[in-house]
């Protein structure tokens, strides 16, 4: 890491971290805080299809019809997933990001390991 003149002097001796910078997520709001209701809201729905999917076979329902909809609520659940990554990324990655150090490292190490557990769905 090459830093220069005020960046230096903020930069801890050991590691490369900024002691002096506290961030959101140190204080322990996370980044879908901004967006909670909406997620909620949101998750609500998806329960709600879920709920369908059960009536759909409690009553005979034809299988075609209950594959649609579990499709239309595995959609939703991986759009609630991205939405909820990308929150990740623009909230925690970037605050990890403005300490630097190892933190950083261990958040993209962390993001890098929940995108693979998205694309194994």
């Amino acid at each position: 890491m090459t830093t220069t003149g005020a960046d230096a002097e903020a930069l801890s001796a050991t590691d490369g971290v900024k002691p002096d910078v506290v961030t959101d997520h140190d204080r322990g709001i996370h980044g879908y805080h901004q967006q909670k209701d909406e997620h909620l809201k949101r998750l609500r729905r998806i329960e709600g299809q879920i709920r369908g999917l059960q009536r759909m076979v409690d009553e005979d329902v034809y299988c075609i019809d209950i594959l649609t909809q579990v499709s239309a609520s595995t959609k939703a659940l991986q759009s609630f997933a991205l939405q909820l990554l990308e929150e990740h990324l623009r909230h925690c990655v970037a605050d990890a990001a403005v300490k630097g150090g190892a933190e950083v490292d261990a958040k993209v190490e962390e993001a890098t390991k929940a995108i693979g557990r998205l694309l194994r769905t």
